[in-house]
């Protein structure tokens, strides 16, 4: 459920039961395999970083700095990541649906934060009108640095996003769209991207 930390309990029961944390980690180990973790399961994907390969660098999601639930639809831009889901969207800037009371990306400290981006692991960001990277809310929603918002792997099979790109992959469900714009949204890309993977 929706609930405090329920991201994080989701995650404890996997690592505390020996057999599923076992089967969780051969999934995450096979070459084969990919996953997407979106608000609750982009906390709960963080939490397993232990068991997931290239994830060192990964941060903890916590209480939104504003300490209540964000509901609102917000800018962000795909960077250039290892993420299969992203793959060919560097440098689009899209909205995006926020539900979230607990999406704030917490790293042990700031050398932590730079080495994640050092690393390419950010697959996008909360961006400003402007298109600069959203420090402050409300174009931040919940306080993450540099407005992180969505994070892969090293070799790009496992992505975690906090905001909901599955609410408003078809135009209809945007506030907005140009005339002409067709069914889809930028975000079907990323589905496309995933069909195409498996081939």
């Amino acid at each position: 459920g929706d609930v405090l930390g329920a991201g994080e309990g989701w995650a404890k029961s996997i690592l505390f039961h020996q057999q599923t944390r076992e089967e969780f980690a051969r999934f995450f180990a096979r070459g084969d395999s990919f996953a997407l973790g979106v608000c609750n399961g982009c906390q709960m994907m963080a939490a397993l970083k232990q068991i997931i390969p290239g994830t060192a660098q990964w941060p903890r999601f916590v209480s939104n700095r504003s300490e209540q639930f964000e509901g609102r639809f917000s800018l962000v831009e795909i960077l250039q990541s290892p993420s299969l889901f992203f793959s060919g969207m560097s440098g689009s800037v899209l909205p995006v649906a926020v539900a979230h009371g607990e999406g704030r990306a917490e790293f042990a400290d700031a050398a932590a934060a730079a080495a994640c981006a050092a690393a390419g692991l950010v697959s996008f960001r909360f961006v400003s009108q402007a298109g600069e990277a959203a420090q402050r809310y409300p174009a931040n929603p919940n306080g993450s640095p540099s407005g992180i918002a969505a994070l892969s792997n090293a070799d790009g099979r496992v992505t975690i996003v906090m905001p909901h790109p599955e609410r408003v992959f078809r135009n209809v469900t945007n506030s907005w769209a140009p005339p002409g714009a067709g069914e889809y949204s930028g975000w079907m890309r990323m589905f496309r991207n995933a069909r195409r993977w498996v081939g």
